[in-house]
C-alpha cells in the first residue's frame, strides 16, 4: 500500500509557521490536514473523485489546488516546488 506524506515549509507564510499544511496520498484517498490551536481541519477526497490538479508556483514555494468532481477544492499552500511537482505527478498518474 502506497503512502506519501508531504508537509509544507514553515517559512512559506500562509499560517504555516506554527501549523504547516499537510497532504497525505494513499492508494484510495488524498487527505488534506491543517492543525489549529484547538483541533484540526481534515478533508478527504477519493482518488476517483479528483477532477483536476493545479500547481500555482511562486518564487520559492508552490500551492496545490485539488478540485473534486463535486466542485469542492482543497488549497494547500507553501510546499517546495519539487514536492508540488511530485504531488501533481502522483495524482495525474491515477
Amino acid at each position: 500500500m502506497a503512502h506519501y506524506e508531504f508537509t509544507a515549509s514553515r517559512v512559506s507564510g500562509n499560517g504555516n509557521f506554527v501549523f504547516p499544511d499537510k497532504l497525505i496520498i494513499t492508494d484510495e484517498f488524498v487527505v488534506y490536514h491543517k492543525a489549529r490551536v484547538i483541533g484540526y481541519k481534515e478533508t478527504r477526497v477519493r482518488l476517483s473523485a479528483v477532477g483536476s490538479i493545479s500547481v500555482r508556483q511562486h518564487v520559492l514555494f508552490a500551492d496545490i489546488i485539488i478540485e473534486s468532481k463535486g466542485g469542492n477544492a482543497i488549497v494547500a499552500r507553501g510546499f517546495t516546488r519539487s514536492d508540488a511537482s511530485h504531488i501533481r505527478d502522483l495524482l495525474d498518474s491515477d
